[in-house]
C-alpha cells in the first residue's frame, strides 16, 4: 500500500505550479482549502491559514507578496510600502483599506490599473527598491514618500514627507533615535538628499516646496497638518520641538514662536492614553505660563476637519 505524500502548507504566498512542485495536487488543494487549512490569496496563490495574519494590516501585506509571486518583476510601492515602512495615512482612512499597490517595470507590456490590486507602471532605479523583512522587492522609504506624496495636498504631503524623513533620520542613527537626532542638521539634511534623489527621478513630481518645509521633528499626523496649513495661510514659520527650560524640566512645545514667546500645542488621544498624562500636560503648561509664555491649543479633530478655525486662532494669537 502507498504512503500518501504529506501535503506541505506554505507559510509565504505560494503559487499553484510551487504547490504542485512540492507534491500537492489541485485535489490535494481544493480539499486544503475546503478543510480550513489553506488560504486562497487571490487566484493561484495560496498560502496556509496558520500564516495568514489575523489582522487587517498583515493580510494586504500578504496580499501584496502574492502579486509578486504572479508578477515575480513587481514591486510592493504606494500604500503597501507605506504599510511595510509605518508611515502614517494623512486622512481618516488606512493604508490597508486600499487595494495592495506594486509597480510593474515600464516597457513590460503591463498597463496600470486597479482589480484585486493597483498595478501602477514606471521606472524603478535600483537605488529606490530594497527588501522587506520577509525578502520581498518594495519601494525604498525615499521613494514610498515621493510615489504618495504626488497625489496629496501640501498638508498631506508633509504628513507622508515627514514620517519618512524620521525613518531615514532613524536609519542613520546607532541604537534608538533621540528627540536631538530628528533635529540634528547633518542627519536632516541626508534625509532630505535621499528623498529629494528619489523626487528628481521621478518627473514631473512638483514636490520641491514640500521637501523644503519637511521637518522629521514634527511626531504627528496632526502637528504636520497643522504646520502645512498654517504655512499655506502665510503664517509665521513655528520651529518645532524647541527646548524650553522649566523648573518642573524641559519641555519641548509642538510649535513655537520665539519672537513672541507663543507656544502651540496639539492635543490628541495619543498624549492622553497614559493616565497621569493630563495632569502631567496641565503641570507642563502651568510651568509656561509661570515663566510668561503664552499658549495656543488645537485639537488634531480640528486640524483634521476644520483647518480654518485653527487657522483663524493661531493668527489671533500671533497678532495679540
Amino acid at each position: 500500500m502507498r504512503t500518501p505524500r504529506p501535503c506541505l502548507l506554505p507559510t509565504q504566498p505560494t503559487s499553484l505550479p510551487l504547490l504542485q512542485a512540492a507534491g500537492s495536487t489541485r485535489q490535494t488543494v481544493r480539499t486544503q482549502i475546503a478543510s480550513g487549512r489553506l488560504v486562497r490569496v487571490r487566484h493561484g496563490v495560496f498560502v496556509a491559514t496558520d500564516a495568514w495574519p489575523a489582522d487587517p494590516a498583515g493580510q494586504h501585506l500578504v496580499r501584496a507578496r502574492a502579486e509578486l509571486v504572479v508578477h515575480p518583476d513587481a514591486v510592493i510601492s504606494h500604500g503597501s510600502a507605506a504599510l511595510v515602512w509605518g508611515f502614517p495615512h494623512p486622512g481618516p482612512t488606512s493604508w490597508q483599506e486600499s487595494p495592495p499597490s506594486v509597480t510593474l517595470p515600464a516597457g513590460g507590456g503591463a498597463r496600470s490599473g486597479r482589480g484585486p490590486a493597483t498595478h501602477h507602471v514606471g521606472l524603478l532605479p535600483p537605488s529606490q527598491v530594497t527588501r522587506d523583512g520577509e525578502g520581498y522587492a518594495v519601494t525604498t522609504v525615499a521613494r514610498t514618500a515621493v510615489d504618495l506624496a504626488g497625489d496629496l495636498s501640501l498638508p498631506e504631503r508633509l504628513v507622508v514627507l515627514d514620517a519618512a524623513c524620521r525613518r531615514l533620520v532613524e536609519s542613520l542613527v546607532v541604537g534608538q533615535a533621540r528627540r536631538t537626532d530628528y533635529l540634528k542638521a547633518s542627519f536632516v539634511s541626508a534625509a532630505l538628499h535621499l528623498i529629494t534623489a528619489a523626487a528628481a527621478s521621478r518627473r514631473p513630481c512638483g514636490l520641491a516646496r514640500a521637501i523644503s518645509l519637511t521637518v522629521p521633528a514634527r511626531e504627528s499626523v496632526a502637528e504636520s497638518l497643522s504646520a502645512g496649513h498654517l504655512h499655506l495661510a502665510g503664517l509665521a514659520t513655528p520651529e518645532f520641538q524647541h527646548r524650553i527650560r522649566t523648573p518642573r524640566g524641559d519641555v519641548y512645545p509642538d510649535f513655537y514662536w520665539p519672537q513672541l514667546g507663543l507656544v502651540g500645542e496639539v492635543d490628541g488621544k495619543v498624549k492622553y492614553a497614559d493616565p497621569m498624562a493630563y495632569e502631567r500636560e496641565k503641570l507642563r503648561e502651568q510651568a509656561l505660563r509661570d515663566l510668561g509664555y503664552r499658549i495656543v491649543r488645537w485639537t488634531a479633530s480640528e486640524i483634521m476637519l476644520s483647518p480654518d478655525v485653527v487657522v483663524e486662532r493661531v493668527a489671533r494669537a500671533l497678532a495679540a
